[in-house]
């Protein structure tokens, strides 16, 4: 099922702004962390693993999802593919991992420092705090750079399809209308 012109263009902007926020989010997310585990003051840690509190459980998932699904939507409407080209599978993979690690690795440990803050205690470790939004940013900001670029060429299944095709590949004018997936 190819996407028409019109549904494309919108996908394509749903992708890159929720793309986009995540990638904002996570550097939020970074900032209030190295603001809790840099501050000497109780209330400022509490504010901000609160505010990191408040961005991971109405934000971080809808977000997640959104980029996923768009990315999908994206893959499986245009010539990319899903399966066709490795940039666009790593993409695929690295955003299930991020969204997987968001549910049962960021927010908990998140949830925890909060937990933990409210109940007078200091910040049980600095790391729980800094390495989610570290890991993520530096996989949104990879995930950028590969959608950029478009690098590594087709994956074999890719290669197969194009043989089959007998096209060739896809050419410059293609590439350009749906370089943003």
């Amino acid at each position: 099922m190819k996407l028409s012109r019109p549904a494309r263009r919108v996908s394509l902007v749903v992708h890159v702004v929720a793309s986009a926020g995540w990638l904002g989010l996570s550097l939020g997310l970074l900032a209030l962390g190295a603001t809790a585990a840099t501050t000497a003051s109780a209330v400022t840690v509490e504010a901000s693993v609160r505010g990191m509190k408040l961005f991971a459980d109405w934000l971080l998932l809808p977000l997640a999802f959104l980029t996923l699904s768009s990315g999908v939507v994206l893959a499986l409407g245009t010539p990319w593919g899903l399966a066709r080209h490795r940039w666009v599978y790593t993409k695929f993979w690295l955003t299930l991992a991020t969204a997987t690690a968001t549910v049962f690795a960021l927010r908990p440990g998140v949830n925890s420092a909060v937990a933990a803050v409210a109940a007078g205690e200091s910040l049980p470790d600095a790391g729980d705090v800094l390495f989610g939004p570290v890991v993520s940013l530096s996989a949104y900001v990879f995930m950028t750079v590969i959608s950029l670029l478009k690098p590594w060429g087709p994956t074999r299944r890719g290669r197969r399809l194009r043989a089959a095709a007998g096209s060739g590949g896809h050419g410059h004018r293609t590439r350009t209308r749906t370089a943003g997936v």
